[in-house]
C-alpha cells in the first residue's frame, strides 16, 4: 500500500563565503529561516523544522507557502532527493517526480531516442520505454521532427515532448513542483486533461504551486509552510480560508 510519513523532519544547510557578522540583518529577512550557528559562526539556513504527517492511498496534499517557505524543498525530500538532517522519512511506493521535466533530455538525440533515453532514467526498461513511443508521439504532435535532433526543436516543442514523455509513466507516488504551462490555449486544456488523468491513476499526490483553482482541483488536504515550519494541515477549504 502506497504510504509517506515524516517524523520531525528537519533539514539545514551552510552558507558559504558569507561573513557572519555582515550577514546577521540579512538573516533577519530571510524567508527561509536562516539562522546563525553561534559556536561555530557559520551560517546556516533552516529550511524545513519539524514537519511531520502521513499520506496514504485516496491522498492529494497540496503544499502552500510564499516563495522561499521551503515547498520545494519538502517535495526534494519526499522525493528522496535531500537527506534530512534529523527526523524520519518513510516512502512506500514508486516515485514518478514533475520537478524539472527537461532533466535528462540529450539535444543530440531525436525525439524517439529522448523517449528511450529518459524512460531509462525513469527506471523503466528497454521494451517499456519503447512502449511510452506511440503514446508521447500522439500527445506532443510532432510529426516528421521526432525523427529530428531536439537541438533543432523550439522550446515549446522540447516542453511538449519532455511533458509527453513524463506524464506517460504510472507511478504510485506523483511529486509535481508546479503544473508546467506547455502552449497554446488548446495545448495547455489537452496537457491539463492529460495531468487530470496521471494524477488520477497515482494512488498519493503531493503538488506545490500557488495557484488556488488548481488546488481546489486536484487536492483533498493542503499544507500550509510558512518559514519551514507547518503553519497548519488539513482539510483543503478549512486550510484555504485561513492562508488566504
Amino acid at each position: 500500500m502506497s504510504k509517506i510519513t515524516l517524523q520531525n523532519v528537519s533539514l539545514s544547510y551552510p552558507v558559504y563565503g558569507a561573513d557572519a557578522r555582515s550577514f546577521k540583518t540579512t538573516l533577519l529577512n530571510m524567508a527561509t529561516g536562516g539562522r546563525l550557528d553561534k559556536e561555530s559562526g557559520k551560517i546556516s539556513v533552516e529550511a524545513l523544522s519539524n514537519v511531520s504527517f502521513q499520506l496514504e492511498k485516496g491522498d492529494r496534499l497540496a503544499i502552500l507557502g510564499h516563495n522561499g517557505a521551503g515547498k520545494s524543498t519538502l517535495l526534494k525530500v519526499i522525493a528522496e532527493i535531500y537527506a534530512p538532517t534529523s527526523g524520519n522519512v518513510q516512502i512506500q511506493g514508486n516515485t514518478n517526480c514533475l520537478f524539472d521535466i527537461m532533466m535528462g533530455m540529450d539535444h543530440e538525440l531525436n525525439g524517439y531516442e529522448n523517449i528511450l533515453l529518459r524512460g531509462l532514467i525513469l527506471g523503466l526498461s528497454k521494451s517499456e520505454s519503447r512502449k511510452l513511443i506511440p503514446e508521447v508521439e500522439e500527445f506532443a504532435e510532432l510529426g516528421d521532427f521526432m525523427k529530428m535532433p531536439t537541438k533543432t526543436y523550439s522550446s515549446g516543442m522540447k516542453l511538449r515532448l519532455a511533458y509527453g514523455i513524463i506524464t506517460s509513466v504510472r507511478s504510485e507516488i506523483l511529486l509535481i513542483d508546479e503544473i508546467v504551462n506547455v502552449g497554446d490555449a488548446r495545448f495547455v486544456e489537452k496537457a491539463k486533461e492529460r495531468m487530470q488523468d496521471l494524477v488520477h491513476r497515482s494512488d498519493v499526490m503531493v503538488l506545490s504551486t500557488h495557484d488556488l483553482l488548481t488546488v481546489r482541483e486536484f487536492c483533498n488536504k493542503a499544507l500550509w509552510l510558512e518559514q519551514g515550519k507547518v503553519k497548519r494541515m488539513g482539510d483543503v477549504d478549512d486550510v484555504l480560508k485561513i492562508y488566504k
